[in-house]
């Protein structure tokens, strides 16, 4: 199946690594034009030197830029580097990282109120004013997490804030319908990211930790970046323009609830 994502243009947040890496990967293959944000100049110049390859050889583009997602200024300034490259912007993949690990008992105020800052506003403002920028047949897709339908253990701030960033998106869906905007998200579960292997670590037994995961997803393995990236560009691109306001679970089969 044609995508239809050849000379189309987006921005990929967190696009160095994980999740955001492989969504900007499976684009450029396609022939999109990818500028894709990190946290630090080092690791945004080795990812598009590494995707460089994949996109001559798909008949894209990448380029990158340094960003904190948690900057009020970063949305407009993302958006008027995708413009002043390559003169239009069709959409943006939209991932803010994860939050600080534990159970709710021992999160404090701050650790709350910097989450909600980088990861609830950071979102939300980016998903506002970038889709608020975009023309007819524009596409956004919000990077969040299985904690939108059901509670991951030791992930207490995840699991508050993602699903109040999934209404955000079924709002704006909504909002931006009219304009021909199309907004979905992402629901990630148990995917072969570091930040995943962080979290399996963090247990204190990584291989425990990823057996009792693994006996949980009925396809019994970790998902690759890959599968996610291919479904991500998917909704991204023309090929899904009927499909707004979905949260499209990306986990195996893990989730228990519909």
């Amino acid at each position: 199946m044609d995508l239809q994502l050849r000379d189309r243009v987006y921005i990929v947040t967190g696009g160095t690594r994980g999740l955001g890496r492989a969504t900007a990967a499976e684009l450029v293959a396609d022939g999109a034009r990818v500028l894709l944000t990190g946290r630090t100049e080092d690791g945004v110049a080795a990812a598009v030197a590494d995707l460089a390859p994949v996109a001559d050889q798909g008949g894209g583009a990448v380029r990158g830029t340094a960003a904190d997602n948690g900057d009020p200024q970063t949305p407009a300034r993302l958006v008027a580097e995708a413009e002043a490259a390559w003169g239009r912007l069709d959409g943006a993949l939209i991932s803010v990282g994860g939050p600080p690990a534990g159970p709710a008992t021992a999160m404090t105020d701050e650790q709350w109120s910097g989450a909600f800052e980088t990861v609830f506003l950071g979102g939300v403002r980016l998903a506002r004013e970038i889709g608020t920028r975009l023309g007819r047949g524009g596409a956004l897709a919000m990077v969040l997490s299985s904690s939108v339908r059901q509670p991951v253990a030791g992930l207490a701030i995840s699991n508050g804030l993602r699903p109040g960033l999934a209404m955000v998106a079924k709002t704006l869906a909504d909002e931006l319908g009219p304009a021909g905007i199309r907004v979905n998200t992402l629901l990630p579960g148990r995917i072969g990211t570091d930040r995943v292997a962080e979290l399996d670590a963090a247990t204190g037994d990584a291989d425990a930790a990823r057996a009792a995961a693994i006996g949980q997803i009925p396809l019994g393995r970790y998902g690759e970046p890959e599968e996610f990236g291919r479904a991500a560009a998917f909704l991204l691109s023309p090929a899904a323009s009927f499909l707004s306001g979905v949260a499209l679970p990306v986990d195996g089969g893990m989730t228990r609830s519909l």
